[in-house]
């Protein structure tokens, strides 16, 4: 199944969007939007009529569309029906009434709700309304109705989408079908219809049909849209879209071989640290439970980049997938660096990104795993007791080849920051205590089989290649550990990590 499998749902035959026909035009001049429904639009029909004869003995008009009642207001030339609320969406009326101003078929300006002041000026006539109060606030634009949005984005705007429609009968249900035509990870998955797409898109101001990424392993170009078809079924918000989106392009990138990472028979799978202002704005965890269940962001975020790699890249577990235990993170594995009270810069600062600037880490790694130390109160104690949990990664006799990442938890965090340590400081203390004897790893040693060649019998050996540890600081406010997140062959040989500033 590769990129062209799956599309938009729909139930039925879609609507078909307006040709340039259909869709008003404006007339030059003085054009009115009204509702019934509005006591401001009923408030100012005689201003309206005043208007309208004033405009009549220049020879000229003034073109009224109403959005609720075909036959309000009734007076001269009858009211243009926009009950469909077509030129109402077209030219994003938000409050009624509202006047607008058309020159060659452009709108040249508008006022909003009522103001005599403001008519006067804008139409050039006098004494507008002398019996109406000065000020009237306007009432919402049904083209603006929260119930009705979503259907006039899908009447109006459906070219905007490209993928191909997928039409289920009347009788199927939905969430078997898409299981049945295997786009799921194994979990249900939201039926991607064209308002949800849509609605999904309004997440990022880029063109649609921009291409994020060519995604292996079938390295087929995917769009935002089709990215947007997958964050739909994933259960994601549309705010979530950018950092969605940091995370496909880092996932795509050569240097993180997402392609590699899929056909090992190892663990790992890409796991996301997502930091800056984003993290709070769109209310992703980074304290208590931050691996486990619970937060939107944190689990749609990660699900859509597997969904997008299995729907549009043709990563399936038992073809290219070949992992053979895996890990619950292949589901989602996705969280926030709780930047707050950290010791240590951010992630991504560390790596280069900005300060002020919203970016995501991708890492190839499982887990994760505890390293319980409830009774050092210096930092020197407590850096030996991380390297040596650190130390038994992967396997305590192998070095060099796997990387890591450190997630150190508030109450470890604190000891660290009120003895002034930040990153540089512990990554400066771990790399000397994980600089390890080989000859008590060598194949063989103390009745081992598994273990380093005997050639580097005498060296030292760090455990991890340079800028094999990654640390972070994550999790809630008690409990004296930390964690693991072991990771996959790292550098050149595998994967490595890549960071990327979250877009707009």
């Amino acid at each position: 199944m590769g990129c062209n499998s799956i599309g938009v749902v729909t139930t039925s035959t879609p609507a078909q969007s307006p040709s340039t026909s259909d869709t008003p035009r404006p007339t030059d001049g003085l054009v009115a939007v009204v509702k019934r429904d509005c006591p401001t639009c009923e408030l100012v029909v005689p201003a309206l009529i005043q208007l309208h004869n004033d405009l009549e003995s220049k020879g000229s008009m003034l073109t009224v569309y109403t959005q609720d009642d075909p036959t309000f207001p009734s007076f001269g030339a009858s009211p243009i029906d926009d009950t469909q609320l077509s030129f109402s969406w077209h030219h994003d009326i938000e409050t009624v009434p509202t006047l607008l101003r058309f020159e060659d078929g452009s709108e040249v300006g508008r006022v909003v709700g009522w103001s005599r002041p403001q008519w006067e000026s804008f139409t050039g006539v006098a004494n507008l309304g002398l019996d109406l109060p000065e000020h009237r606030p306007g009432c919402g634009s049904l083209s603006v109705d929260p119930s009705l949005t979503d259907e006039l984005a899908v009447r109006f705007n459906q070219s905007a989408l490209h993928a191909r429609r997928v039409e289920f009968a009347a009788l199927e249900d939905e969430f078997e079908a898409m299981f049945d035509r295997g786009w799921t990870d194994g979990l249900p998955v939201i039926p991607p219809t064209e308002a949800r797409v849509l609605k999904m898109l309004t997440g990022t101001d880029q063109d649609p049909q921009t291409i994020v990424a060519r995604v292996p392993p079938d390295l087929n170009d995917v769009t935002i849209e089709q990215v947007a078809v997958n964050a739909v079924m994933a259960g994601a918000k549309p705010e979530y879209l950018p950092v969605i989106l940091a995370a496909v392009q880092a996932a795509c990138s050569d240097k993180f071989n997402m392609h590699g990472l899929l056909a090992t028979t190892f663990f790992s799978g890409p796991i996301i640290v997502v930091n800056g202002p984003i993290t709070k704005r769109i209310g992703m965890n980074s304290e208590g439970n931050v691996f486990g269940q619970g937060n939107r962001a944190n689990l749609t975020i990660g699900r859509t980049l597997q969904l997008v790699i299995r729907n549009l890249g043709g990563g399936r577990p038992g073809e290219i997938d070949m992992a053979a235990h895996g890990s619950p993170g292949k589901l989602a594995f996705c969280f926030a660096e709780r930047e707050f009270d950290s010791p240590f810069e951010p992630l991504a600062q560390s790596r280069g990104i900005d300060s002020d600037q919203s970016a995501i880490t991708l890492f190839a790694g499982h887990g994760p795993s505890g390293i319980v130390d409830q009774l050092s109160r210096t930092p020197e104690s407590l850096a030996r007791s991380l390297a040596d949990g650190l130390r038994s990664t992967h396997h305590s006799k192998l070095a060099i080849g796997f990387d890591a990442m450190l997630v150190v938890s508030p109450e470890h965090g604190r000891i660290f920051t009120e003895a002034g340590w930040d990153r540089e400081r512990l990554m400066t203390e771990l790399d000397t205590l994980l600089t390890l004897e080989a000859d008590d790893m060598l194949r063989g040693a103390n009745g081992i089989a598994e273990g380093l060649p005997e050639k580097l019998a005498g060296h030292k050996i760090p455990k991890f290649r340079p800028g094999g540890l990654l640390i972070a600081h994550a999790g809630g406010n008690a409990g004296l550990f930390s964690s693991i997140l072991g990771g996959w062959v790292g550098g050149g040989m595998g994967s490595a990590p890549v960071t990327v500033p979250v877009g707009s």
